[in-house]
């Protein structure tokens, strides 16, 4: 039996990442469709732009569902030549819907930033971050954003750098700190994760891994005499493709559902080094 829309929606609230776990800003589930499109198809990618969309069309999806949202901040008008009205033009003469996963995968336990963490052989403790309906106790799993972990034994900057690079597929990195630096307890998060220094400053952590820290931002965690590994958005950030990926699967299967999901190849950085 093929799922519709809702029903998805509702594998991914109860299974996946929780919609009510959403930041209050940001603009998770539903960006175009109907709920009660029914669903055979469903392509996963980083960001709901063209080279998702044309895949998808091409392929004859029924529904996108991406970690990055559409849009976040209200539209004035819906212009059909140009993003995103382009998208939800192609989404309602295709009946393609078009979903994404944010700050919501980003939180839940098993999400994104505990991923991002086993990609990088690091052991989640706890929460970089957590609200107060999101307290946890020292049994629960965490919840919220970024995580706090540890590896199973210490080294250097240098080589958790090199692990970063390896692991997530990126080179380079941006480092701040002094190269030979002990590392042992590491915070994570996944995208921009500027906002959480603070909580990073305060947690006793060594060192940051994250993306789009800024100048200033930097120089700050050097003056703490903590360090910094910025792997960039993208990098940090496309593992929710697969992660997606495996964790509906699993979801669509014990649902008993018919549904082919496939994940996008085809997305690069906007950045290069040259």
């Amino acid at each position: 039996m093929n799922p519709t829309v809702r029903q998805i929606l509702s594998l991914i609230d109860t299974d996946i990442a929780p919609w009510h776990l959403a930041e209050p800003w940001d603009n998770c589930g539903l960006s175009a469709g109907n709920p009660e499109w029914p669903v055979q198809k469903v392509l996963v990618g980083l960001d709901p732009g063209l080279p998702v969309l044309e895949a998808a069309q091409q392929w004859q999806a029924d529904m996108v569902l991406t970690h990055h949202p559409l849009f976040i901040t209200p539209e004035k008008n819906i212009d059909f030549s140009e993003m995103p009205g382009l998208a939800i033009a192609l989404a309602a003469t295709r009946k393609m819907a078009i979903v994404c996963a944010h700050t919501n995968l980003d939180k839940a336990e098993n999400g994104l930033n505990d991923y991002l963490a086993h990609r990088l052989q690091i052991t989640v403790t706890r929460a970089l971050e957590t609200q107060n309906h999101e307290q946890e106790s020292p049994a629960a799993p965490p919840t919220g954003l970024g995580r706090i972990g540890t590896l199973s034994s210490p080294m250097s900057l240098t080589r958790m750098a090199d692990q970063v690079k390896s692991r997530l597929g990126v080179n380079p990195v941006r480092v701040v700190g002094d190269p030979d630096l002990l590392v042992h307890d590491i915070a994570v998060c996944s995208g921009s994760g500027g906002s959480l220094i603070p909580a990073f400053l305060s947690s006793g952590a060594t060192v940051y891994v994250t993306g789009d820290i800024k100048y200033h931002e930097a120089r700050l965690i050097e003056s703490h005499g903590r360090a910094l590994i910025d792997a960039g958005h993208f990098a940090s950030e496309i593992i929710a493709k697969d992660l997606l990926t495996r964790r509906l699967n699993q979801a669509v299967a014990r649902a008993g559902f018919s549904l082919e999901i496939r994940a996008f190849t085809g997305e690069t950085d906007p950045f290069v080094s040259i």
